[in-house]
């Protein structure tokens, strides 16, 4: 049997660290990576092996758990009819319905193959309808690696503390407007000054990337508010929101709709996807409609499709967000309890299913917050947990996600696992 080191080590060879996504090398919590076999529900297993409860849950999209025997079917069904053709499929126009019948502000829908891809696309076709070329983005929020938006940005680029990356001309960095996240006398300042030649504003709705954060009362309604009123376009970043925090997103679940949406995750059960979404009078302007450009080869892949499709009827038909919410909330109080019988300072913010634990304390409702936790504790408490058979991301700057899959009696079996481990550090 080969071990996760031998065949991290022999990874190294080949793909740069190791890996094809950095925060994956374990390198922010100074431990060594685990090499995953197989996925089963709220578990998962390494090539040692070793099985864990897993949290990361492929950082979002997997609410319905590893191998949910509905999505496996649909996904076998789509492959025995061909892998991709290039050409429109069955399964993204049901796909395009059900997610336009579901997102508030969607009309129309056009699929891509990542989050990233959305975000650039969802910007180019701001400041293709706007004419104008500046956006703002808010600090330690992170929409993927597309120039204009890595800057002062969260996830693996905040954990490796690199704030922005050697590659992106100064050219394009400026830009981009960066702003303190929940702070909108900030943005009120900006747009009093430059807001005529802002094209658009993209925001998580609920930060994933600098661990959770929700916003405050009132930022997203006046975000709405403010871009309304001097002609920029609102984006609700939801590829870790959409279809998380209720069948519909973070635009349903607080009740403000966005000009455009960027989807990502769930929509594709587990399968590489994208999407960006709006109302008609925009998403006319793309081609071939319209002159905004944005194409893809793989775009609206079939078993992508079919996946996501699946996913999205069972939510549906089952509606879990409710009692995943309120099994969340118990789960990350018990987390709570137990650091606090340690003496551990600590800050837990949590919203719908999603959570993180800081390792700080006093409120978390910023990146300059989240950036006071303790990261060498986070790597100490990531370690013990792991060695307890938990797997929680492997960074202090990212969500723990929970999925239909994680029952009660897994829940309490993880906490006395997490307890273990605490009582280690």
């Amino acid at each position: 049997m080969v071990s996760n080191r031998e065949l991290f080590e022999e990874a190294k060879r080949y793909l740069p660290g190791g890996v094809n996504s950095p925060v994956r090398a374990f390198k922010a919590v100074e431990g060594e990576p685990i090499i995953v076999r197989k996925g089963e529900g709220a578990y998962i297993e390494d090539v040692e092996g070793n099985r864990y409860i897993d949290f990361l849950m492929s950082w979002g999209p997997l609410i319905l758990g590893h191998a949910h025997p509905e999505v496996v079917s649909a996904v076998r069904e789509a492959v025995e009819n061909g892998l991709s053709f290039g050409l429109t499929n069955p399964y993204e126009v049901e796909l395009g319905k059900e997610v336009v019948a579901a997102v508030p502000s969607a009309d129309r829908v056009r699929f891509v193959n990542s989050g990233t891809e959305a975000v650039m696309s969802a910007i180019r076709l701001a400041r293709g309808v706007t004419g104008r070329k500046y956006i703002v983005k808010f600090d330690g929020c992170y929409h993927g690696h597309y120039d204009s938006v890595l800057v002062s940005a969260g996830s693996g680029v905040a954990t490796l503390a690199i704030p922005g990356t050697p590659g992106i001309p100064e050219e394009i960095a400026k830009l981009t407007y960066v702003l303190p996240y929940n702070d909108i006398e900030a943005v009120e300042k900006l747009f009093e000054e430059r807001g005529e030649e802002i094209a658009c504003v993209i925001v998580e709705p609920v930060a994933g990337n600098m661990g959770v954060v929700p916003p405050k009362a009132e930022f997203l309604e006046k975000l709405r508010e403010i871009t309304r009123k001097y002609g920029a376009l609102l984006i609700f970043d939801e590829v870790i929101t959409g279809f998380r925090l209720s069948y519909g997103g973070a635009q349903k679940y607080f009740g403000i709709e966005p000009d455009l949406t960027t989807l990502g995750k769930v929509i594709g059960g587990g399968m590489p996807v994208g999407a960006y979404a709006g109302n008609e009078s925009y998403m006319s302007q793309i081609a071939p409609e319209g002159n905004i450009y944005q194409a893809g080869t793989l775009s609206g892949n079939p078993v992508a499709m079919a996946a996501g499709l699946a996913t999205l009827r069972v939510l549906k038909e089952t509606n879990p967000y409710g009692e995943l919410e309120k099994k969340t909330d118990r789960f990350a109080g018990e987390i709570s309890k137990l650091l606090t019988q340690k003496g551990i300072e600590h800050t837990v913010n949590r919203v719908g299913s999603m959570l993180t634990v800081f390792f700080t304390d006093g409120k978390v409702e910023s990146y300059e917050d989240a950036k006071r936790s303790d990261l060498k504790l986070f790597a100490r408490f990531f370690k013990a947990l792991l060695k307890n058979g938990v797997l929680i991301p492997p960074s202090q700057f990212e969500a723990w996600f929970l999925s239909t899959a994680h029952s009660e009696e897994i829940l309490n079996e993880a906490l006395e696992r997490i307890e273990r481990g605490i009582k280690e550090l």
